[in-house]
């Protein structure tokens, strides 16, 4: 079983959210709830603590395209809990379809905001706080605390004509790149950080497709079906784990056999 405090942006619904409720089965019974949907993630804290009595949910209000509600929802873990042991940075938008010499600036602009910017902003913060903090054990699988970023399958790969997301794309390649980079940074410090590049999940984001695009997307991956938010919340908490103590700098992919073709 699982102990320590977690911290996890985008919570309050698809990856982000399945991560919190893997992670509460797992042992985690101290979680901070961080999404710009503050309804939402009260409503998400609130069954977290029904469904697990002794579970302490704590719902934060967060728009990680800025650096102040970052600093801020960070403060609030620390002082509530005492530290973070797991973060996950799962916050994230589809943004334009537009191909390239189409594409608004200020689109692009947004997308990387929240996409990239948020989450080595978040990424940031989380390793100043567990830079101060000691490893919970002397095991050498113990560590000062455990980093996953959201990536995707398209941070691997380009993506298709048919769905030019190309500032997703963009933004997803630059995540799995810094995080090899702070990997390297700051393993020598008992910090792990890794990635995760899922495929295609049943989550909100996928709203802008229609049935027949989902479909046709979907037909992409040779599993023939999309995932699941679960299958990849246990993916992460896998990743947080100690089960995965030596990996470092990793982009780890759930995708269905999607980037394998």
């Amino acid at each position: 079983m699982l102990r320590g405090i977690a911290f996890i942006t985008g919570a309050a619904s698809g990856i982000g959210k399945a991560t919190a409720y893997s992670l509460a089965q797992h042992g985690v019974r101290q979680l901070a709830i961080a999404d710009i949907n503050f309804p939402a993630a009260q409503d998400t804290a609130h069954d977290l603590q029904s469904q697990f009595s002794d579970v302490q949910a704590l719902p934060l209000n967060l728009n990680v395209a800025d650096p102040a509600s970052i600093k801020s929802a960070i403060t609030k873990t620390v002082a509530r809990f005492g530290r973070i042991d797991y973060a996950v940075n799962s916050a994230g938008i589809v943004g334009s379809t537009a191909y390239s010499s189409e594409h608004d600036i200020a689109d692009w602009q947004k997308t990387l905001d929240v996409n990239l910017n948020g989450v080595w902003m978040a990424s940031r913060e989380e390793i100043a706080v567990m830079m101060t903090q000691e490893k919970m054990d002397d095991s050498p699988r113990s560590n000062r605390g455990v980093i996953v970023n959201v990536a995707s399958a398209y941070g691997l790969v380009g993506s298709s004509r048919d769905l030019p997301i190309v500032a997703y794309t963009a933004s997803k390649h630059a995540v799995v790149g810094f995080t090899k980079a702070d990997a390297l940074t700051y393993a020598p410090l008992g910090i792990r950080i890794n990635a995760i590049c899922p495929g295609y999940v049943e989550t909100p984001l996928l709203g802008l497709l229609t049935p027949e695009g989902k479909q046709k997307e979907e037909s992409k991956t040779p599993l023939g079906r999309m995932g699941q938010p679960d299958e990849i919340g246990d993916a992460i908490t896998f990743m947080l784990s100690p089960m995965s103590s030596y990996m470092y700098g990793s982009a780890m992919v759930v995708d269905g056999g999607f980037t394998a073709q």
